[in-house]
C-alpha cells in the first residue's frame, strides 16, 4: 500500500514538474511522456491506430488556423451563426477581459460564466451574490493560464482569453439540461455521449448511444451504461448539423442541448479528455482510431 501510494505521489509530482517546463519540451517528445503518465501506454505514432493515439498525432500535425476559432467561447458563435444560423446560439449576456469589469446591475438575477480560452472554466450564478470576490479572482487567474502548454491542444494555442457570460438555461424535463456530445468521424457521426442529471443529488449520468440511439457497452472514466436516457427529439436534425460542421474535419465533438424542445449549440472539442482517457472495454480504443482516415 505504501509502495502505492509513493508511486502515485511520483506521477503527481512528476506530472506537475512537466507542465511547469512544458513550454521550452517539443510537442512529440512532451506528448510521448504524458501519454504514458496519463495511459500507462506508450505511446505509438508511426503509424498511430487507435482513437487515443491518433488525436495525439493530429494535435503534433494537424494545425489549421480555423481550430483556434473554433474552440473560441466567443468567436465560434460568428463561425456557427454563418454555418447553422443564429437561432442556435444561447443568448450572450457580455464579454469581458477582466472579471472585475463584470457590473451585476446590468445582468439578470441568474446567468452562466465562461473563459473563451479553457476547458472546465464553467460557474452556474443562480443569483448574482454567487459571483463573489473569490470568485472573480478565480477567473483572473484563469485568463491567465496557458491552456495549450499542458496537454499540447494546438487549438487553443492562440486563442484570446476572455470571459463571457451567458443565459442561464432551463429544460422543464425529468432530467434536467441534457447535454449531447455528438462525436464526428471524417464528417460521420458514430458516437454519442448524453450527459443528464447534472444537479442530482447521486451524480451526472453520461451514457453512450450510437447514430441510432442504441445504448452501448461503453465506458470512459466518470461515465456510466446503467441507465437509459430517452431518445432526443431533434436526434436527427442534430445529427445533420453536427456532419455539416464536421464535413472536413478528420475529428470532433458537436455538442448541443435539446431545451424545451428546441436545439442549441454547445461548443467544438477537438480532443476528449485530451485524447488520454481509457476506455471500457479497451478494444473501443482501436474500434473508434479505424474511424479516423488521417489520409484525408
Amino acid at each position: 500500500m505504501i509502495k502505492k501510494l509513493i508511486k502515485i505521489s511520483y506521477i503527481k509530482n512528476l506530472y506537475i514538474f512537466l507542465t511547469n517546463i512544458c513550454s521550452i519540451i517539443p510537442d512529440e517528445p512532451y506528448l510521448k511522456i504524458l501519454y504514458r503518465i496519463r495511459t500507462g501506454k506508450k505511446l505509438n505514432l508511426t503509424p498511430p491506430k487507435t482513437f487515443n493515439e491518433k488525436l495525439q498525432w493530429l494535435k503534433i500535425h494537424n494545425h489549421d488556423d480555423r481550430y483556434s476559432i473554433m474552440v473560441d467561447k466567443y468567436l465560434v458563435r460568428d463561425y456557427i451563426a454563418n454555418k447553422i444560423g443564429t437561432d442556435y446560439l444561447i443568448p450572450l449576456l457580455g464579454v469581458y477581459e477582466n472579471a472585475n469589469h463584470i457590473n451585476t446591475d446590468e445582468l439578470p438575477d441568474e446567468f452562466v460564466i465562461k473563459c473563451t480560452h479553457d476547458s472546465g472554466s464553467v460557474i452556474l450564478c443562480n443569483t448574482k451574490r454567487d459571483l463573489t470576490d473569490d470568485v472573480r479572482k478565480k477567473l483572473n487567474k484563469a485568463l491567465k493560464r496557458k491552456y495549450y502548454y499542458a496537454n499540447r491542444e494546438y487549438p487553443y494555442k492562440n486563442v484570446k482569453p476572455r470571459i463571457i457570460i451567458e443565459k442561464m438555461m432551463h429544460n422543464h424535463k425529468e432530467n434536467g439540461l441534457i447535454d449531447y456530445k455528438i462525436h464526428c468521424f471524417n464528417g460521420r457521426v458514430r458516437l454519442i455521449l448524453a450527459c443528464a442529471d447534472r444537479e442530482a443529488m447521486d451524480g451526472i449520468k453520461k451514457v453512450f448511444y450510437d447514430e441510432s440511439w442504441n445504448k452501448l457497452d461503453l465506458k470512459r472514466p466518470n461515465t456510466s451504461n446503467d441507465c437509459q436516457l430517452e431518445r432526443p427529439r431533434n436526434l436527427n436534425k442534430m445529427i445533420e448539423l453536427a456532419e455539416l460542421l464536421s464535413h472536413d474535419l478528420p475529428f470532433v465533438r458537436v455538442d448541443f442541448y435539446e431545451i424545451n424542445k428546441k436545439l442549441y449549440f454547445g461548443e467544438l472539442t477537438f480532443f476528449p479528455g485530451s485524447g488520454m482517457e481509457r476506455f471500457e472495454p479497451d478494444e473501443y480504443d482501436a474500434i473508434l482510431g479505424s474511424y479516423i482516415d488521417l489520409g484525408k
